[in-house]
């Protein structure tokens, strides 16, 4: 990685899917090698529960001869690199990513700088239709949030940060943070329940969504 990705990835919080697959746990290796200073890295993995996905990080990653150079550099200290690694439990084909914890769902919205998408599978002989869904989910996933109404030739480039679709007006995400705080405090003053604040901040994101 260039040294600029390097100093970006300080201090940020991290969601990678499919964390125990063939690439996605040499990512999470190498970033730990070479950016220790990285806040936290939440790690999606299939598991019935807290315990289960602890087990599987553990098995699958942590104890593989791949986390053998961080084991020897950081030594005595190597479990206050791994203690960075967080295993949440989760599907990234159901609903909410699979998290039915509704507080780690806040937490994980306010906490997370970067998502890594990389669930996969590695069943080349798998059926056809189940193929068929496991690729087009993701790609359902990635749409959902660059869509927009355009005509004409559409030139691939890199956006600046605010810039929109639409190029309506500068989209401002610490405004766009506290609209979603304020409803919160709005929800709970009012005691609603977990299906209430869900159908609400939905509602809101989609309104939010569409001024750009």
């Amino acid at each position: 990685m260039g040294l600029d990705i390097v100093q970006f990835l300080e201090n940020k919080t991290i969601l990678v899917t499919g964390a125990t697959g063939f690439l996605a746990k040499i990512f999470v290796e190498k970033l730990l090698r070479i950016q220790p200073n990285v806040k936290k890295m939440y790690v999606l993995i299939r598991a019935m529960d807290k315990q289960a996905a602890t087990q599987r990080l553990h098995e699958e990653l942590i104890q593989k001869k791949l986390f053998g150079i961080l084991r020897e550099e950081w030594a005595e200290n190597f479990n206050s690199i791994v203690e960075k690694l967080s295993p949440i439990p989760g599907d990234v084909s159901c609903e909410n990513l699979g998290v039915h914890d509704f507080d780690l769902r806040l937490e994980m919205w306010r906490e997370i700088d970067i998502i890594v998408s990389s669930a996969a599978t590695t069943k080349f002989d798998e059926r056809c239709v189940i193929s068929d869904y496991n690729l087009a989910l993701p790609a359902q996933f990635v749409i959902t949030y660059v869509c927009g109404n355009m005509t004409g030739i559409i030139q691939e480039k890199a956006f600046s940060m605010g810039e929109t679709l639409n190029g309506s007006r500068k989209l401002d995400v610490n405004e766009e943070k506290l609209l979603v705080e304020e409803l919160m405090n709005e929800l709970r003053e009012r005691n609603a329940s977990e299906r209430e604040i869900t159908i609400a901040l939905k509602n809101l994101g989609l309104q939010r969504f569409a001024c750009y």
